[in-house]
C-alpha cells in the first residue's frame, strides 16, 4: 500500500461518522449472528387508543395503510390520521409500531419512502421541540419536500422504551444495544406532515407541526411500551 493510499484510509477511520457506522454493523453482526435470545412478548396497547380531540386538535379523517404499503412496511400496527384546528393547516399524523426487529420487519426512513411517492427532498435537518414532562427537549429530523406545486414540512423520530432518537444511525445503534441489554428491539417511527399553503411558508408550516407535536407526544408515550 502507497503511502498517499495509508493516509487517505486513516483519514477514513478517523472520520465520526465512519467510526459510528463501523461499530454499528460490528455490534450488528454480533447481535444477529451469535448472541441474540428470544424475544419475551412486548405488551403494547393498540394505536388506535389514541385521543381523536388533543388540546384542540379534532381527527378529521383515519385512513387504512394500504395492503402494498403493508407488505413493504411490515409494522404489526399503524395509526394514520389527520386533524385539524381553526386557524392554522390540517396536520397528518403517522405512527407505524414494530413489536420486534429480529426477523427483519423496521421502521421505514421517510427519506426512502416518500421520494417513492412522487415526493422530492428540498431541505432537511434536525429541530429541538420542547415537550411536556421532559427537561431536556426532544430532536426530531425536520424535512421539506414537494410535488409539483405542492409542498409540505414533515418532522419524524425514532421512538422506543422511552427515548426520541432523530439519527437513523443511532437508532439501529440503540437497537443492537436494547436487544444485548433487555432483550428488545421493539420501536416505533412517528411522523407529522403538515402542507405548506401557496400564499404561506415553510416557517408557518413548521409551527403548525411542532404545535401538534407537542400536543401529542404524551398521549403517545403513554400508548407505546417505556
Amino acid at each position: 500500500m502507497s503511502q498517499q493510499q495509508s493516509s487517505s484510509l486513516g483519514s477514513l477511520l478517523h472520520q465520526r461518522g465512519f467510526q459510528i457506522l463501523l461499530a454499528v454493523l460490528v455490534l450488528h453482526s454480533v447481535v444477529y449472528y451469535g448472541f441474540l435470545r428470544p424475544e419475551p412478548p412486548v405488551h403494547a396497547k393498540a394505536l388506535n387508543e389514541f385521543p381523536k380531540e388533543i388540546a384542540g386538535w379534532d381527527m378529521t379523517g383515519e385512513f387504512p395503510v394500504e395492503p402494498e404499503v403493508q407488505e413493504v412496511l411490515k409494522a404489526d400496527d399503524t395509526l394514520n390520521r389527520t386533524y385539524n384546528m381553526p386557524g392554522v393547516p390540517q396536520a397528518g399524523f403517522f405512527v407505524a409500531f414494530f413489536r420486534s426487529q429480529q426477523a427483519g420487519q423496521a421502521p421505514h426512513s421517510p427519506k426512502n419512502c416518500l421520494p417513492g411517492s412522487g415526493w422530492e427532498q428540498l431541505r432537511s435537518g434536525t429541530i429541538k421541540v420542547k415537550v411536556d414532562d421532559r427537561a431536556e427537549p426532544i430532536e426530531v429530523n425536520r424535512y421539506l419536500i414537494a410535488r409539483g406545486d405542492n409542498k409540505a414540512m414533515v418532522l419524524y423520530w425514532y421512538q422506543s422504551h422511552g427515548r426520541v432518537v432523530a439519527s437513523e444511525y443511532w437508532s439501529k445503534f440503540y437497537l443492537v444495544a436494547d436487544s444485548l441489554r433487555y432483550r428488545r428491539s421493539d420501536a416505533a417511527l412517528v411522523r407529522v406532515i403538515v402542507p405548506i399553503a401557496s400564499d404561506s411558508d415553510e416557517s408557518k408550516a413548521e409551527a403548525t407541526a411542532t404545535q401538534f407535536v407537542r400536543a401529542s407526544f404524551g398521549r403517545l408515550a403513554a400508548i407505546l411500551p417505556s
